[in-house]
């Protein structure tokens, strides 16, 4: 299973004070809230995924590809201007660089070529058995 995710905003971890929100109103709230609902999915996605594959040899058969800093308007999902587009290539390729975790030290680009060829290795097998 390749799981790709859509980045998360390290702004998230923004503290709040009682005295603050408080003040707030519906649309103040609206910010936090969906924050942490799309961090919390992102997260108990991966966390369940990575457990059930636990048992499957989960190095070979999960990979979860997640930038979890984005800053700016990286964090965006409606801003397509052409700055943009290119500020997105470059979190890309810089997170092709990165470990894929604290526990695996493999860079991102070396787990997505190991995974291409695992897939098409299995696509090769099925396409033989299938013909038989």
């Amino acid at each position: 299973l390749l799981s790709l995710g859509t980045g998360t905003n390290s702004e998230f971890a923004k503290n709040y004070t009682a005295e603050e929100a408080a003040k707030w109103g519906i649309l103040q709230w609206m910010s936090p809230i969906w924050e942490m609902r799309s961090a919390a999915s992102s997260y108990m996605n991966d966390y369940y995924l990575s457990t059930v594959f636990q048992a499957l040899d989960p190095q070979n058969n999960y990979l979860r590809v997640q930038e979890n800093a984005l800053t700016g308007t990286a964090t965006t999902f409606d801003d397509a201007s052409v700055a943009n587009m290119i500020l997105l290539v470059q979190v890309g390729e810089n997170l092709l660089k990165k470990s894929v975790s604290e526990d695996n030290h493999e860079a991102y680009e070396v787990a997505l070529k190991r995974f291409a060829k695992l897939l098409s290795d299995r696509k090769k097998l099925r396409a033989n058995k299938a013909s038989f």
